[in-house]
């Protein structure tokens, strides 16, 4: 696994370097998201979160999967994952490449092992632990999820959502966006009065 953490490291100074742009909102979804739900549902949510927050763990272990169960599943909400990685970069960051290079169809399940298995790494425990996991259920194999992480186009996606969240404002993780709104109440009843206005609107 020390590869994964060596080609993600070499892109660290370019991933955080400071970008030039207004807040706003958060660029427009499109096939390169990673996203679950209806593609026409009334309401996206856009998500910017790091593998290494725990806060971030906290969402999506505790409040993730009642709100897939009310919003998503029920097609009022289309779910967009956006990688904004934090300290230590050299846990997140290879964390995000090895999610994006996951079959597509199984992001959110290796989203949410890597959500699950955090604490551990943070911890003391032993990386290999955390990632062997994600990889068994990433649908690829190891020398796939090795060949992706080389590549450029990886790199690109994980920059482009950094750049995007800086463009948004974003200065913490998790940050919550509906329907390209800052929603600062993370919590389901917070994030629930902003998306079902949206959907009665619908």
């Amino acid at each position: 696994m020390t590869l994964i953490r060596r080609l993600f490291l070499s892109m660290l100074i370019l991933a955080f370097a400071p970008v030039s742009a207004l807040a706003g909102s958060p660029p427009a979804v499109t096939a390169a998201d990673r996203s679950i739900g209806q593609a026409d549902a009334p309401v996206t949510v856009v998500e910017y979160a790091s593998f290494s927050c725990p806060h971030c763990a906290d969402w999506h272990q505790l409040v993730y999967p009642e709100f897939k169960r009310r919003f998503i599943d029920t097609g009022q909400v289309r779910f967009v994952f956006r990688n904004l990685p934090t300290d230590p970069a050299e846990m997140s960051m290879p964390a995000a490449g090895l999610a994006r290079c996951a079959v597509p169809e199984r992001f959110f399940e290796v989203a949410s092992i890597l959500m699950q298995g955090q604490s551990k790494v943070l911890y003391g425990g032993d990386v290999r632990d955390w990632y062997n996991p994600a990889i068994a259920a990433s649908g690829r194999t190891q020398a796939q999820i090795d060949a992706c992480l080389a590549h450029p186009e990886t790199r690109a996606a994980i920059q482009s959502d950094i750049e995007g969240a800086i463009a948004a404002g974003v200065t913490g993780t998790p940050t919550f966006f509906v329907n390209g709104r800052l929603v600062t109440d993370r919590s389901l009843g917070g994030l629930a009065n902003a998306i079902s206005p949206l959907v009665a609107a619908h």
